[in-house]
């Protein structure tokens, strides 16, 4: 296994659903579910990274909290270590530059969604913390 590229991801959570977004045609995972982040640059916290990437992605200020989990994936293109976050949405107005669309969703709806492999064990790890 290469050296994974670390990336960091969002779980805004409001209680009951979470925010999913999917990747956008012409994008690596086109069409999957994910939690929106991106990756963490040299000099950066991976909590600083998701704020970063959280404006950049959906023109969001997102307040990042408690680590949900830790996955590493080898996709054909890349290892991923993915970090997921608890987040809480501070400002802004939505906008989409790598995604095509966003949908609040609960646990059960989740599970009917293609999720990025890397997502997936955060997914589960939200589901039965919140069952």
């Amino acid at each position: 296994m290469s050296n994974p590229i670390r990336v960091v991801g969002a779980v805004f959570h409001d209680g009951e659903r979470f925010l999913a977004c999917r990747k956008k045609p012409g994008k690596p995972l086109e069409g999957h579910w994910e939690f929106p982040g991106g990756k963490i640059e040299p000099g950066e916290t991976p909590e600083q990274a998701l704020a970063r990437e959280i404006r950049e992605e959906l023109n969001l200020i997102a307040e990042v909290g408690q680590k949900v989990t830790t996955t590493t994936y080898e996709y054909e293109f890349a290892t991923i270590e993915l970090t997921t976050f608890y987040c809480t949405l501070v400002d802004g107005d939505l906008r989409l530059t790598d995604h095509d669309a966003t949908k609040w969703v609960t646990s059960t709806e989740a599970a009917h969604l293609a999720w990025a492999p890397a997502d997936i064990p955060a997914v589960e790890a939200i589901a039965s913390s919140h069952s």
